[in-house]
């Protein structure tokens, strides 16, 4: 992501023009975007003309439209991010309060408004411009007949395949037809492989799987590439590493990553840092449950007394539609980062950051143990 130029005044009210430059710059997009921002951009709009004959044709022309905006999708898959809302600027081809849907696309410029930017707004602009968060680990996890393919970037997991294959199971002297399968499985592997993975930038190639799969695909693959002179996988072969995992399926991964030999190949990378974070909440949660809270309630009497020494919340509960809800988590934010302790902002595209949404989404690991709030306090904390 490309920051072209800021002007924002000292209230906190202004804009940002950003350039997306690779798909993962539409995740960073859609976390900026809210529901009230104004959103500028170039689109193609279908516009009918009526002739002195009256007869009326219609063309597509491409405009610059400036929106209120009302609904924002984004597809996780294509990472294509849709932004819906009125158009609030006079324009020749769109009347002013007609609905339009701008398509953010690659290497086109957007200019995004806000009355109020906060500091987590400001953080998620400084990590989309950082150019050394890339794709830098890629994962094959796999078993017989079921492989997931995926791209671990600073920000989200990506599925980039799923390949399935039926394999014949074993006959007492019949081998014949389950070797085949396993073939034809394995060699739709590698090719999906070689069709999604840039070695230019991944640093390292994980291969994890249940049992000897692992082995004996990475066997097999080497020897293939051996065969066929195929230089792109036999110059890479060094970036491989093979690893244990309970199963072929994409939670899987989350195991994968907390595994010792795998954070010492990506210790550089974000995902790493919120996979230990996240496996120390729990360890703390385990061994000294005092110093382990969770919940937003919790957290914020955790920072009332100054205790929070990590907190751990994901990036979902900044797209809260309600104003003062997504202020109530910058707030806490903002209140542990002046105390000196450290923010982990997950995301929810991780596979560890789907599982601190299943602890509410918000955690902090606390500096000294306190008594946990009563069921008491909680209740008159709310009534308040």
């Amino acid at each position: 992501m490309k920051l072209l130029s800021r002007d924002i005044d000292k209230n906190g009210e202004g804009g940002v023009v950003l350039m997306p430059e690779e798909a993962e710059d539409m995740w960073h997009a859609y976390n900026l975007v809210a529901v009230g921002d104004t959103l500028r951009s170039t689109t193609i709009r279908k516009v009918q003309t009526e002739s002195a004959t009256g007869s009326v044709a219609s063309s597509k022309v491409r405009t610059t439209l400036t929106i209120a905006v009302e609904a924002i999708d984004f597809d996780t898959q294509a990472c294509v991010l849709r932004v819906k809302g009125r158009n609030i600027q006079e324009n020749q081809y769109v009347k002013m309060g007609a609905y339009h849907t701008l398509d953010l696309e690659l290497n086109r410029k957007f200019t995004l408004g806000k009355h109020e930017w906060d500091s987590v707004a400001f953080d998620r602009i400084e990590l989309a411009c950082d150019p050394t968060q890339h794709a830098d680990l890629a994962a094959v996890v796999m078993q017989e007949g079921l492989a997931h393919i995926c791209l671990v970037t600073a920000s989200m997991t990506l599925l980039r395949a799923k390949i399935e294959v039926a394999i014949p199971r074993k006959r007492k002297g019949q081998c014949a037809q389950h070797d085949k399968g396993l073939t034809r499985f394995y060699d739709q592997v590698i090719q999906a492989i070689q069709r999604h993975v840039n070695f230019d930038v991944v640093k390292c190639v994980l291969i994890a799987s249940p049992g000897f799969v692992k082995d004996q695909f990475s066997e097999y693959m080497f020897t293939q590439a051996q065969k066929m002179d195929n230089k792109l996988l036999l110059e890479n072969k060094s970036k491989f590493l093979s690893v244990h995992s309970s199963s072929g399926h994409k939670h899987a991964l989350k195991e994968v990553l907390s595994d010792t030999a795998v954070t010492a190949r990506m210790a550089d990378t974000k995902a790493s840092g919120e996979v230990r974070a996240l496996d120390d909440f729990y360890q703390m949660l385990q061994n000294d449950p005092n110093r382990a809270f969770y919940g937003l309630r919790h957290v914020e009497y955790a920072n009332e007394q100054q205790a929070i020494e990590t907190l751990l919340i994901t990036d979902e509960l900044f797209r809260a539609c309600d104003v003062s809800t997504r202020q109530r988590y910058v707030r806490l934010v903002d209140s542990v980062k002046e105390c000196n302790g450290e923010v982990k902002i997950f995301s929810s595209l991780h596979v560890s950051g789907e599982q601190l949404g299943q602890l509410t989404g918000v955690a902090a690991i606390l500096r000294f143990p306190i008594p946990e709030l009563e069921d008491g306090d909680s209740s008159s904390s709310d009534e308040e």
